[in-house]
């Protein structure tokens, strides 16, 4: 009985995974149209310029270093007040 729980555990691992990589699959459409949607509300002249010549991948990447280091300030200055 453990030998053939033994044989079977992988096959079971392997379901989960795909069953787990099908239930993701919809979710992270939702984030990445949430991020699409945040970028063009609240992004510069510099970043929606780098959105038409490049892409959505450079234009998002820069928003979101932006986003971080705007982040970082603020969390500074409001230490230092």
């Amino acid at each position: 009985m453990i030998g053939f729980a033994l044989l079977l555990f992988p096959f079971l691992l392997l379901g989960f995974v795909m069953l787990m990589g099908r239930v993701e699959e919809p979710l992270t459409q939702i984030a990445e149209e949430r991020d699409i949607e945040q970028f063009l509300d609240d992004a510069n002249a510099d970043e929606l310029d780098a959105f038409v010549r490049e892409g959505t991948d450079s234009a998002m990447s820069r928003f979101r270093s932006r986003l971080g280091l705007d982040r970082l300030r603020r969390g500074w200055r409001k230490a230092n007040d």
